[in-house]
């Protein structure tokens, strides 16, 4: 049984996170374009990092839609490391919590709808 639903919101919220991604890559962009960064060749990386990780999401997104588990299981990886990056941003002092809850909250909403998703698609009507 497909749970089309589900689908849908997973690859809403994939697809947010890759677009605040992008975004954050134009901002890098702009930063550097400004002489912001102390070294050319990291925050170029970056930048291409960062660009990399927005295509990514948006692919999974795509793929997640149309239910296959290779997007599920890249969005769940993507998912745990934001889940990660916000706990690790609670050692921070001062707590920045709308950097955490921002990160942190779509991140165990997706998992959740993804694994759900997953769930439903893989449930079997009992004959």
């Amino acid at each position: 049984m497909r749970s089309p639903g589900l689908a849908y919101a997973a690859a809403a919220v994939l697809a947010a996170e890759g677009v605040a991604l992008a975004v954050f890559a134009l901002i890098e962009l702009v930063g550097l374009g400004a002489g912001d960064a102390a070294s050319l060749p990291t925050a170029l990386a970056l930048i291409v990092l960062t660009i990399l990780g927005a295509v990514a999401l948006v692919s999974f997104a795509i793929g997640a839609r149309a239910g296959r588990s290779w997007a599920r299981s890249g969005g769940v990886v993507f998912q745990v490391l934001a889940v990660a990056l916000a706990l690790a941003s609670l050692t921070l002092e001062p707590i920045p919590w709308i950097f955490t809850l921002a990160v942190g909250v779509p991140a165990v909403v997706c998992v959740g709808l993804l694994i759900a998703s997953t769930r439903a698609e893989n449930e079997r009507p009992v004959e």
